[in-house]
């Protein structure tokens, strides 16, 4: 998800600064494909691995492949959703526009959550991996790495599409090294019968359906980003299309990917109940199976791909609260304001830079990315309810087609993704009902108790 709003920010400046009438539709589908895949990173399931694992007792394939059927079933609606509004691209417009302006307003306000903790999640998981480096105290690395964000987009600096395609062709080499390396140590030790196995998906001893569940809440972190090929509508061919299947198929791709990432690192680290640090169990399994090499390449790969990925997530909370400060739908003074020099959001940065030190001294990587999901998934659900809305609700036909077409597979996204949602564990859905109710309390104060609603403009088009 982080790197989408890197990705789109640059895509959406370069579009603003040609004066040209008409993009040109040049994008096929194996390029909407290619840059799904750069977005979401094939890395993406490993940083939570050991939390997924501790919390659904080994069972971490089994929430791979749930939360992969959550995503298809919204990836539709939200292909659907982008041919409706082509430059919107974001669930607060779908359901703003086809539901409520009300809940538009919360559904944006559960995005700043998620904006804003991506960040923090990012700068813990760094630390984490830091002090597997150079062993400094945790507080160090997340001064650190938060000053090191901050800095950097202080600066404007933004990663080219071209550095993230070399960096996404490196993990993925350093994910092939460790398959050959998981493979040789279970045939070495077990022998050829210990690569196939049922127990990463369904352990009899160990299965709990409530404890899956909320392991799959924690997963589905793996897919965050997919809907960022929604905002490239109008430079695809075909798009009607093309937008819709791009984003089924990346999230097929990265749930299979994802599954046998997950399910080499269970086989190698059965036990769940033994990681040194549950936040980079992944990089434990992966020197199990290969040695201080395997360990120490996986663990740069994956600080690197987290910092690259940290470093986009703070730049789309600045741009989100920048556009609504714009808009006026928070304060302007602050959030809308520009430094004359840098012409960047300033007050944004240092504020997105402190929430990340606060954060992570006061949250674990899974709190934290729970509280990232509870943000999302009222956007899953919302898009899934503005498709009902516009193509059943208002359309043409209620019969047994339109049922299957336009109800159906919706309303079961809409389920599938509540009940992810609720299986959240109470202290996140306690932080996020609060949350809520403050956006709330300030969107009724803001509208005079609902009489001059705020409208939020195509600004803030990149969840």
């Amino acid at each position: 998800m982080a790197n989408a709003d890197h990705a789109r920010c640059t895509r959406n400046e370069s579009v603003s600064v040609n004066d040209t009438p008409r993009i040109r539709r040049v994008l096929t589908l194996r390029d909407l494909l290619l840059y799904g895949i750069i977005v979401i990173q094939p890395t993406a399931p490993l940083p939570a691995f050991g939390v997924v694992d501790t919390v659904a007792k080994g069972h971490v394939a089994t929430t791979i492949l749930i939360g992969m059927f959550a995503m298809v079933l919204t990836a539709v609606s939200y292909g659907r959703m982008a041919n409706a509004y082509p430059t919107a691209g974001s669930a607060y417009a779908y359901v703003g526009r086809e539901l409520s302006p009300h809940l538009g307003f919360l559904t944006g306000w559960s995005i700043v959550l998620d904006y804003l903790l991506s960040p923090t999640i990012g700068t813990i998981w760094c630390s984490k991996a830091a002090m597997n480096i150079l062993p400094l105290p945790y507080f160090v690395w997340v001064i650190f790495f938060a000053v090191l964000f901050t800095l950097i987009n202080l600066r404007g600096i933004q990663a080219t599409a071209k550095a993230n395609l070399v960096l996404t062709i490196g993990m993925t080499a350093v994910l092939v090294a460790f398959f050959i390396s998981a493979c040789g140590y279970l045939v070495g030790h077990f022998g050829w019968g210990s690569l196939l196995s049922t127990k990463p998906f369904y352990d009899p001893a160990t299965f709990s359906w409530p404890l899956v569940s909320t392991g799959t809440s924690v997963a589905v972190l793996t897919y965050m980003g997919f809907d960022s090929i929604s905002t490239l509508s109008e430079d695809v061919v075909n798009p009607r299309r093309n937008i819709l299947l791009a984003t089924v198929l990346l999230c097929v791709i990265t749930g299979v990917l994802g599954c046998l990432e997950v399910y080499a690192g269970q086989l190698i680290w059965p036990d769940f109940r033994s990681f040194p640090d549950a936040d980079t169990a992944f990089v434990s399994a992966a020197g199990r199976a290969g040695g201080p090499f395997m360990f120490h390449l996986m663990n740069f790969t994956l600080l690197v791909a987290t910092v690259g990925s940290s470093l986009g997530a703070q730049v789309g909370a600045v741009r989100l609260l920048y556009a609504m400060g714009r808009d006026n739908a928070i304060p302007r003074r602050f959030f809308g304001f520009l430094d004359p020099v840098r012409n960047t959001p300033v007050y944004n940065i240092l504020l997105t830079g402190g929430i990340c030190i606060f954060g992570s001294f006061f949250l674990s990587y899974q709190v934290g990315a729970e509280l990232v999901n509870f943000g999302a998934f009222i956007a899953f659900i919302g898009v899934n309810l503005a498709v009902i809305r516009r193509y059943y609700w208002r359309g043409a036909s209620h019969a047994l087609p339109s049922v299957l077409k336009n109800l159906l597979p919706p309303l079961a996204g809409a389920l599938v993704c509540g009940y992810i949602w609720w299986s959240l564990r109470s202290p996140a859905k306690v932080v996020g009902f609060c949350w809520l109710f403050a956006g709330l309390l300030y969107y009724l104060w803001r509208t005079r108790f609902f009489s001059t609603p705020i409208q939020l403009t195509s600004h803030i088009s990149d969840e």
